[in-house]
């Protein structure tokens, strides 16, 4: 590769892909130094490591159809914004991560305009749960995909898209590494006081289905369990949302934001969490949770009669072992009763934690706990294939 500098693009449209993004930025860096620059779309993380967003995150962090639907001339007016800004930079790689259904509109948009740019995606879809014709849309438009599951490779493969296997970033962070007693100490909180950690996800389409029943849960508990104590960790895209609604909440509420989240993990003693990237996060931290989702029922709908979406299970977790380790309440089961109910068990039923965190751990493993950092395979891919490509181009 020439001195210059690397350009390289990257694209998140929701949390789980910033953190996953800023991750892989840092061993970029950490890989290149200063041989190096970024530009794209990201959040907090990936502006932690550098980057200055096009415009904001917080306008494609959004789920279901109907959700979707009244932003779709904003979207479709960000995605020729986007398009227009890689092909004025001429990144020496393109970078999406997750949220196929913007980033998808990136690559097939290149492609359609005969870029050059390399164009490599990370995070998979879960062709194995749903819509397997996407592997064939993948191969049409990608250059590179690196998974996070070691079963994904093969669905992609045998299309002729090259493929690796990278592991899951959620191993090597920080989550297992909070202190709990400096955070219970730091707020006041005595050292046998039971706390709760509530977690309404990450995107406005989820806290509005969710701060309700989560709010007339804590009713329920409240009764149960007088003196619990709530901790709320969120993130910028919602935090304001989050923090006008627990000023009401019965049991007193602390809302927490960034690195602290992981003290506040190893500080209490279950958590209700909405379904997403957080559930690994509390796996990692052995933090015992209910885990919770719900979308407009006409999204649901569609999802199951028109996508052919059908889970067993919707949690990372219990789909790697195949077996219900955390709780999952979804949709009609997301009830406040039901809620209580199974949060009330993980806070007097230490048998139950203890068979969770030994469940998540095997789970973990398979995410490549124990192995070479997840991140740093993916920037050494990144960095080989961009070098295979340069010398292919000066060949």
């Amino acid at each position: 590769m020439s001195n210059a500098p690397l350009l390289v693009y990257l694209i998140a449209g929701e949390p789980s892909g910033d953190l996953l993004g800023g991750r892989l930025m840092a061993a970029l860096k950490a890989r290149l130094g200063q041989g190096i620059t970024f530009a794209g779309i990201g959040g907090e993380s990936m502006r932690e490591e550098g980057l200055n967003s096009l415009f904001p995150m917080t306008e494609l962090s959004v789920m279901g159809l109907v959700e979707v639907l009244p932003r779709i001339p904003r979207i479709l007016r960000r995605v020729g914004e986007t398009l227009c800004d890689i092909e004025t930079k001429r990144p020496d790689a393109l970078i999406t991560i997750d949220s196929w259904g913007f980033n998808g509109r990136i690559h097939n948009g290149l492609k359609k305009r005969g870029s050059n740019v390399p164009r490599i995606h990370y995070v998979a879809p879960m062709v194995w749960a749903w819509k397997s014709g996407r592997t064939k849309t993948l191969a049409r438009v990608l250059d590179l995909l690196l998974t996070l599951l070691p079963n994904e490779p093969a669905w992609f493969e045998k299309e002729g898209l090259r493929t690796l296997h990278v592991g899951h970033p959620v191993v090597e962070g920080a989550a297992a590494k909070g202190d709990g007693a400096a955070f219970r100490t730091r707020h006041g909180f005595a050292p046998d006081r039971k706390l709760l950690c509530v977690l309404p996800g990450s995107r406005h389409s989820e806290t509005a289905k969710l701060l309700r029943p989560f709010e007339e849960t804590m009713a329920l508990l409240a009764r149960r369990f007088p003196d619990l104590a709530v901790v709320v960790p969120t993130v910028e895209t919602v935090a304001d949302e989050v923090a006008r609604t627990v000023k009401s909440w019965p049991l007193p509420t602390l809302l927490v934001r960034g690195p602290e989240k992981y003290d506040a993990f190893a500080a209490c003693d279950a958590a209700l969490a909405a379904s997403g990237t957080v559930a690994l996060e509390l796996a990692m931290a052995g933090l015992p949770a209910v885990i919770t989702y719900k979308v407009s029922p006409l999204s649901a709908f569609v999802a199951t009669r028109f996508l052919g979406l059908s889970l067993k299970f919707v949690t990372l977790v219990n789909i790697l072992v195949d077996e219900s380790v955390m709780p999952e309440l979804l949709q009609d089961d997301c009830r406040p009763d039901k809620l209580a109910a199974a949060v009330e068990h993980l806070l007097t039923d230490e048998a139950a934690r203890a068979a969770q965190r030994a469940g998540a751990r095997r789970a973990l493993e398979k995410l490549g706990l124990g192995g070479e950092s997840p991140s740093r395979r993916a920037a050494d891919a990144v960095i080989d294939f961009i070098r295979q490509r340069k010398e292919l181009g000066n060949g």
